[in-house]
């Protein structure tokens, strides 16, 4: 497929974006729409939805690479998506009850209700941190596979590229938000599985496999292995500390996270939202071992077809997460190519503009109280959304370039390494907020707590292995979130009345 086709395919498939979205704010565009999808959003839409969104850049490409990564990891990603299986399970049953209890737009609005103002801002101000890492590392992968088999070839710079991605995303979400991607994620989804189908059929076809030969070429193969029990304290792959880790990640990343709870908050009440947030979970897990059996069969066939991992065009090492484009476009025929493409840019917008537009949701109702009933319909206050959205996706693509500069790590590793500083302290927060109802919190000292939290669980992740002979994976956060309890608790003092929130 040559770099032209891609293009226009790209433009088109936005046209297709942009048509829905023009579409449907017709139907509203003022700051309930935008923020709740007016509380209407159908169950079954949003976990079919939600999909694309927990997926993203990363699931699709990154997760499939490290499949036969030199570190020998293979299947124990689904480790971790079992944990995080466990997380959406509490998810459901402990903070969506609590969320629609109190009616929120913003689920850090539990905060101010339990602890004080500054804890709010604090627990608002983190997710708006570590949102905007996690959506730019996101986005950063994409874009770079985008940059090497497209834009390179009409010469055009990294930065123009980003850039270009962004503006198409804002223009589709600026006007109507939560209202449009509920719907333009549920296509995308769509696209996004059908893709990871097509692809493996066609991989299998190019191999003499049948699909259901293919599993047993899996299972027999050097990529296949799921549980690691050896070497709990050396080995990061450990079945505990992955199922801790992403049990915890997942509550922390989705559940204390205003971009997946705001769709969920659109459903019409409680039940709907619990139905939602089960029928995701079984998807999601189901999705990730086909995306991880998707690996194993890239790596068979780049064995038998002599296919070289590509090498990072800055330092000049294998990157695994280049395969699957490598395989894809350079490889198969046009059809697989073509789907590769539509999958890959499905999975890149349905995760930023969601990002985007909880980002502008948290900000806009977190520091400028526009959550309230006399500001939903207010014509300025849609002006001021227009521009916090707009400036969020400046902000994205500084932080893309400031990455350009430097990344050379796995994405998937780095992504969950930075949120185990920067969501460890949100953990504590709520944490302590519905475990200690008989302690009054020192509100002043929250945003301290919150930022040395994180640099002592820097040091200790830094220094375990020497200390303890102990080595951390993503439980991390954890740990993370442990500091930040024990700091809340030790200047909170004990309350006669049970507080209620």
């Amino acid at each position: 497929m040559s770099s032209t086709t891609i293009l226009i395919f790209i433009f088109v498939y936005f046209g297709l974006l942009l048509f829905i979205s023009n579409v449907i704010s017709k139907k509203g565009q003022d700051n309930d729409s935008f923020f709740k999808a007016n509380k209407n959003s159908k169950w079954y839409l949003v976990a079919f939805g939600m999909i694309g969104t927990a997926l993203s850049g990363v699931t699709f490409i990154s997760v499939p690479g490290e499949v036969g990564s030199p570190n020998g990891e293979q299947f124990k990603y689904f480790q971790f998506v079992l944990g995080n299986a466990i997380g959406f399970i509490i998810i459901a049953k402990v903070l969506l009850p609590l969320y629609y209890r109190m009616n929120l737009t913003s689920i850090y609005s539990y905060i101010e209700h339990r602890m004080g103002i500054r804890s709010y801002k604090t627990a608002a101000s983190i997710f708006l941190v570590s949102r905007t890492i996690s959506s730019a590392f996101r986005l950063y992968l994409v874009v770079i596979v985008l940059q090497r088999y497209v834009f390179n070839d009409f010469h055009i710079p990294f930065p123009v590229t980003v850039l270009l991605a962004l503006a198409l995303i804002f223009l589709y979400t600026f006007r109507s938000g939560l209202k449009t991607i509920i719907i333009t994620d549920t296509l995308q989804t769509f696209f996004l599985v059908s893709s990871v189908f097509i692809t493996i059929y066609f991989v299998c076809d190019s191999l003499n496999l049948t699909v259901l030969e293919s599993v047993s070429t899996i299972q027999k193969s050097n990529y296949s292995k799921i549980f690691f029990f050896d070497d709990f304290f050396t080995s990061k792959y450990h079945f505990v500390k992955q199922i801790l880790g992403g049990m915890f990640v997942t509550i922390a990343m989705v559940g204390l996270d205003q971009d997946l709870m705001q769709k969920n908050l659109s459903c019409k009440n409680i039940g709907e939202a619990q139905k939602n947030m089960f029928t995701f979970t079984g998807i999601f897990v189901l999705i990730n071992i086909i995306f991880l059996s998707l690996g194993a069969l890239l790596y068979i066939y780049a064995a038998k077809n002599n296919v070289q991992i590509p090498l990072d065009l800055a330092t000049g090492k294998p990157r695994t997460d280049l395969l699957f484009p490598e395989i894809a476009l350079n490889h198969l025929s046009i059809v697989p190519a073509f789907v590769f493409l539509l999958g890959i840019i499905a999975a890149t917008f349905a995760t930023t503009d969601s990002a985007l537009t909880a980002l502008t949701t948290s900000f806009c109702v977190d520091f400028l109280g526009m959550d309230k009933s006399e500001n939903l319909d207010n014509h300025k206050n849609v002006t001021i959304r227009h521009w916090v959205h707009f400036a969020f996706s400046i902000l994205l693509f500084l932080v893309i370039i400031v990455l350009n500069s430097f990344n050379d790590a796995s994405v998937v590793a780095l992504i969950f390494r930075a949120a185990s500083y920067t969501y460890g302290p949100l953990l504590g927060l709520y944490a302590f907020g519905l475990l200690q109802k008989s302690r009054l919190v020192n509100d002043k000292l929250i945003p301290i707590i919150c930022i040395i939290s994180p640099i002592f669980t820097y040091f200790l992740s830094e220094n375990s292995a020497q200390l303890f002979g102990y080595t951390f994976d993503n439980e991390l956060i954890i740990i993370n979130g442990l500091f930040t309890y024990i700091g809340i608790y030790f200047t909170s003092k004990r309350t006669e009345e049970k507080i209620s929130f």
